[in-house]
């Protein structure tokens, strides 16, 4: 292949909400390159009649993502510069695209990408969390089983964990997150970011979930939610009196009951107290 006819990829973030979010560059790149393919023209011809630019658009979607990735690749090869754009955000992370940039590398055609906004991000910088280790989930499954089953496998993540999530399902998912995981566990919701409507709260998931169903204009809207990492227990991580009641009750009941009453009189974690025991019955054994 002549190196020379080999066209550019450019992945360009767009607004996740806030037009002026959008940077000059993005700007530049989307009025000079030959072809932007797009999630949805509708959408991305909003934007581009918004900042007065023309410019040919096609439609790149999860439903022909195969095909016209083909068609790209071709178009690339004949020189043509060309924009990926998603709906909203940073193309890719939840988007279609992914196997046109995989067989742009194959094929040595240069991928640029553009820096720019990105819902996940944005709402973890305002979350609060203090924690420089996080994972992305993408958006929670909508079948329960599985969403229970993917919660319950992070139950000990210690990174801060980040989902999407829709008004559809926040209530249900936040219960989800209460039984899976813990209902003491701090969570954020980041609802409508850069948007007129934005609002960031945090709290314990029981709590959370007891403040959304007071107002249901509290979940409308787009979401982020921020779940605070697991935090391994070390010996002195409950205070004093806590394990003190603890001890006292162990002395006449079961390790369940012992467990569940100072749960609920302290209202804590169940399975710190739990951790707990197992690590002193271990301490005792060595």
């Amino acid at each position: 292949m002549n190196e020379l006819f080999i066209g550019i990829l450019y992945i360009v973030p767009t607004p996740i909400g806030n037009l002026s979010d959008i940077t000059c560059r993005a700007l530049e790149v989307l009025k000079n390159v030959h072809l932007i393919a797009a999630e949805n023209i509708r959408h991305t011809n909003f934007l581009l009649q918004h900042f007065n630019i023309k410019n040919n658009l096609i439609l790149m979607n999860k439903d022909n993502e195969k095909k016209q990735t083909e068609n790209i690749i071709e178009e690339l090869k004949k020189g043509k510069k060309i924009a990926l754009v998603s709906n909203a955000g940073t193309p890719i992370i939840n988007d279609p695209g992914g196997i046109l940039i995989k067989k742009c590398h194959i094929l040595n055609i240069t991928v640029i990408p553009l820096p720019g906004a990105c819902a996940a991000i944005t709402a973890l910088s305002a979350s609060g969390i203090i924690n420089k280790h996080f994972c992305y989930e993408g958006f929670l499954p909508a079948k329960k089983k599985i969403r229970c089953d993917l919660l319950s496998s992070l139950k000990e993540e210690t990174r801060t964990i980040i989902f999407y999530e829709s008004k559809h399902r926040i209530l249900e998912s936040i219960q989800d997150i209460i039984e899976q995981i813990d209902k003491n566990r701090h969570i954020v919701i980041a609802r409508e970011i850069t948007k007129k409507w934005e609002s960031i709260y945090g709290a314990k998931a029981n709590l959370m979930l007891q403040w959304l169903k007071e107002d249901k204009y509290r979940y409308k809207g787009e979401m982020v939610i921020i779940i605070e990492g697991f935090k391994n227990l070390k010996k002195n991580n409950l205070p004093k009196k806590i394990l003190d009641t603890f001890s006292t009750l162990r002395n006449f009941l079961s390790l369940k009951t012992s467990v569940l009453i100072t749960s609920q009189v302290y209202d804590i974690s169940k399975n710190n107290l739990y951790k707990y025991a197992i690590k002193k019955k271990n301490d005792k054994s060595t």
